[in-house]
């Protein structure tokens, strides 16, 4: 689980109790299986942008209010990452070699 899904999750159950709504009906009027939404609440589902979007709007809120402050700090670790600006300079000082 990465600290990113965690805090999504911990967003959106935030939300849907705020509401006073249980997994099933957020699932519902979202269009998708429980199961699957307990996994994003739990931090272990990676939902699409499109579900993101659905679930905002079933919880009443703008999309941003989801996800604001997530960054690649909340990523899991990858073995090497690069910027297109790094990647962009890496290919120019090899074809110029």
């Amino acid at each position: 689980m990465s600290a990113a899904a965690r805090l999504f999750g911990e967003r959106i159950r935030d939300e849907r109790l705020r509401l006073g709504l249980s997994q099933d009906e957020v699932a519902h009027l979202a269009g998708m299986n429980v199961s699957n939404y307990g996994k994003i609440e739990r931090g272990i589902g990676n939902p699409v942008l499109h579900t993101i979007v659905r679930l905002a709007v079933v919880l009443g809120v703008d999309p941003a209010v989801l996800v604001t402050g997530l960054g690649v700090e909340h990523l899991p670790p990858v073995l090497e990452a690069f910027t297109a600006a790094d990647y962009v300079a890496e290919r120019r000082a090899r074809l110029s070699s």
